[in-house]
């Protein structure tokens, strides 16, 4: 695809819109509840209940690992793109790289900080934990909005949708074993209706109900047990 003289200011490029990007908010609303409540899930759990803490922990790994593969993605697959379809965009593809290089900081304390705590459940071990999931909510309230409002619309009329569903299918290969309804559940109850519009957009209509008899109880049970509320 050729590419698209832009100003300096990464103004969006003339064109017809070729693809729909909008998955790229729908993923990152996902990021920002799992990791806005995470520490408040921490934070839940009684010193020295390692099985609560397990639980957790598997929660805030796959959101780790989902955000790892999220941003690989956009690494290796979108911003040279972007560089060269719509060269005016370099500014703000050199601002994502920064960005994605201070919370790999972040996330990597996380991952570091995670097993530790997952083992003991004690306060002391969870303090760094707490710190860096600090530091991973503070990059992404830089970080997301950023991308949608500066990346998004200049993808829309120079990435193809064949590009954005091999991004997304990119995402999707590194759900953990296992965990699929859990993260399916992740991304519908983060959604402004609770997911309705979403499972109509990708779902369709013989995996909605899949969703609904085996995933969405497998969900709601992990969500007890994530907030203390287990049987006796």
């Amino acid at each position: 695809m050729p590419a698209t003289a832009l100003p300096p200011s990464g103004d969006l490029p003339v064109g017809p819109k070729i693809c729909d990007a909008s998955g790229m908010a729908e993923i990152h609303r996902m990021f920002r509840t799992g990791f806005g409540e995470a520490r408040t899930l921490i934070d839940g759990v009684r010193e020295g209940d390692t099985a609560h803490s397990g639980v957790v922990a598997d929660h805030v790994a796959m959101l780790s690992t989902g955000l790892h593969a999220h941003h690989e993605g956009e690494d290796t697959m979108l911003w040279g793109a972007l560089e060269q379809r719509a060269p005016g965009c370099s500014p703000h593809v050199a601002r994502m790289k920064a960005q994605h290089a201070a919370l790999l900081v972040h996330l990597t304390a996380v991952d570091d900080a995670l097993p530790t705590w997952r083992a003991s459940a004690q306060p002391a071990d969870a303090a760094p934990l707490g710190a860096a999931l600090d530091g991973v909510n503070s990059a992404l309230a830089d970080h997301l909005g950023d991308e949608e409002h500066n990346i998004v619309p200049v993808m829309e009329v120079v990435i193809t949708q064949t590009e954005v569903d091999a991004l997304s299918e990119h995402g999707r290969k590194a759900t953990p074993k296992g965990r699929m309804f859990l993260q399916l559940g992740a991304i519908l109850a983060a959604q402004p209706d609770g997911g309705d519009e979403w499972q109509r957009k990708h779902l369709p209509p013989p995996v909605r109900l899949i969703w609904r008899w085996l995933g969405k109880p497998k969900y709601e049970a992990n969500r007890a047990e994530l907030v203390g509320d287990r049987p006796a």
